[in-house]
């Protein structure tokens, strides 16, 4: 705990997990949005026809990237529960910045690979993990609305930052595109986070998410790094469990989430990337390509309010199996599409879907797991979100040169995603009987 969260915790007049939640939303407009595949793939086709690169060249740097990224995120799992997530946000927001800035000197794939590979690792990893845990850690009873409204500004970020990026690209090239992007994450995404994110509640001696008619200050009685009242409740009433990593690892859900995760943003990514190229080779103007990446991106907002208000009342296992399917649909309506109408539609639907893999899959550990390791136990399982988002753009890149065509992966992807929903209908929540409160 830095010293300043604890004086700014008791001069906040509300809840301090919403100065927690603002810093997370700056990083949503900026770092996180700079580094998704959905800007990127406007970078795509100015880029690939400069260079004569090839599909699955420009691909590769994602799947490497997202390699890189689950190598480090068991690392930064760890320093996360144990120092929170202010510094790892920090600087991973700081390692896109500057990867961006120097994307717009780039002539060589080995460049472009130095430079976007760490960043995206950034990204994918301890960026997209440190964001998650640290509302998950201050938030308990109003989770699913807090997560959802997080993916409410990630997705509007999401939205504008393709936007944003065509706008300069159209007016002065992809290289001004890459320079003013990074130079602005620099500029407001890297401190906010670093002074305003704190661990949990319990560091400044707040209560966990509290409710109504109680204080959300914090208690002059009680020294930071204490719980004060009683041990934190779930959503459903229960003591808070608190699995360590090797139980969460002996449990079938640990399993079953990470086998939907892999499915699922491999669709995400592979589908993602590829799509604004994929309405250019189907004859639409590069601006209404680019604007059904802005559907995609706003449609995940969508998905978050969608799905998070269905999950305070029905099973996440229930609920990742209907977006496993809600995916299915929305692949193969891009790929059959050629329009900007039908386009639209169909990155309406694959949006939903994946926002709501992002914020079920953020439930389900969060609410199995508890939060006391939850960090370490991200740190691991992202590593098979990240395994799907590597395999799916050079999969897609690689079918596409052989094939000429976008059916045959994108089929693949429908498929997977629609299997493993069916499966993560197993995923049960673990036994509460080793139930112990955090420290």
């Amino acid at each position: 705990m830095r010293p300043w969260q604890h004086r700014l915790s008791r001069a906040t007049p509300f809840y301090y997990g919403w100065v927690v939640f603002g810093s997370a939303v700056v990083v949503g407009y900026t770092s996180r949005s700079l580094l998704a595949v959905a800007t990127l793939s406007v970078f795509v086709v100015p880029m690939t026809e400069e260079f004569g690169w090839s599909k699955a060249l420009f691909s590769g740097a994602v799947s490497i990237g997202g390699l890189g990224a689950a190598a480090v995120s068991p690392l930064a799992g760890r320093l996360i529960d144990r120092h929170g997530s202010g510094v790892v946000v920090a600087a991973s927001a700081a390692i896109i910045g500057a990867g961006a800035f120097g994307l717009s000197l780039v002539g060589q794939p080995w460049a472009f690979y130095l430079l976007y590979v760490p960043a995206r690792a950034a990204f994918a990893g301890p960026l997209e993990l440190g964001t998650a845990t640290a509302l998950s850690n201050w938030f308990i009873r109003r989770r699913p609305f807090v997560l959802a409204l997080l993916s409410v500004w990630q997705g509007t970020g999401l939205a504008v930052m393709p936007l944003a990026a065509q706008f300069i690209i159209g007016g002065w090239g992809w290289r001004a595109g890459w320079a003013w992007l990074g130079a602005v994450t620099l500029l407001v995404g890297v401190l906010p986070v670093w002074v305003l994110m704190a661990r949990r509640p319990e560091d400044l001696g707040l209560p966990a998410d509290p409710g109504r008619g109680e204080s959300g200050q914090p208690s002059s009685a009680t020294p930071p790094d204490s719980e004060p009242g009683n041990p934190p409740m779930t959503r459903d009433g229960q003591p808070e469990v608190n699995l360590t990593v090797r139980d969460a690892l002996h449990t079938r859900a640990f399993w079953l989430l990470a086998l939907f995760s892999v499915a699922g943003f491999m669709v995400q990514a592979g589908v993602s990337l590829h799509q604004v190229a994929h309405f250019i080779y189907q004859g639409m103007r590069p601006a209404d390509a680019a604007l059904t990446a802005g559907v995609f991106a706003v449609s995940q907002s969508v998905g978050g309010i969608l799905w998070g208000t269905l999950a305070r009342r029905v099973p996440l296992r229930l609920l990742m199996c209907l977006a496993g399917f809600t995916g299915a649909v929305g692949t193969m309506g891009i790929v059959a599409s050629s329009t900007l109408g039908w386009g639209a539609a169909a990155a309406l639907a694959l949006g939903i879907a994946v926002g709501g893999y992002h914020l079920l899959l953020r439930l389900a550990y969060a609410d199995y797991y508890g939060r006391r390791y939850l960090g370490s136990i991200r740190g691991l399982t992202i590593g098979a979100q990240i395994g799907g988002q590597v395999v799916g753009p050079v999969l897609a890149g690689a079918m596409y040169d052989a094939t000429g065509s976008y059916w045959l992966p994108f089929l693949v992807f429908a498929v997977g995603v629609s299997a493993a929903g069916v499966a993560v209908l197993a995923a049960t929540p673990p036994g509460r009987e080793s139930s112990k409160s955090l420290p």
